[in-house]
């Protein structure tokens, strides 16, 4: 697994539910930080564009900004309406004050 290194941890939002939207490549990120950890998935909502690192996010859930759609942080799937197609996720971790994400294969 190829880990990149895309932002200082302070750089993510403060407290629970931080997050923050980043280019890796020719892809946007988002990645939460929740009470089980770090997690991320593209930043672009599978129904509608909306960047989901400005959703609201609970019960390990990010629900877009635009239309209400749900997406696991986990794994990307749709647990929630309008959208039908998943999101995908990313490895993400924090390690020596720094977070890096990994393209997961699929």
């Amino acid at each position: 697994m190829e880990w990149e290194r895309i932002a200082a941890e302070s750089e993510l939002g403060a407290g629970v539910n931080g997050a923050l939207s980043t280019a890796v490549g020719h892809d946007r990120v988002a990645v939460f930080r929740t009470d089980e950890g770090l997690f991320a998935l593209d930043d672009v909502c599978s129904h509608e564009y909306s960047r989901l690192s400005e959703g609201e996010v609970a019960e390990g859930q990010v629900a877009c900004a635009k239309h209400g759609s749900r997406f696991d942080l986990r794994t990307g799937a749709v647990t929630g309406f309008p959208a039908t197609r998943p999101v995908r996720a990313w490895a993400a971790k924090a390690e020596g004050g720094w977070i890096w994400v990994s393209r997961l294969p699929g």
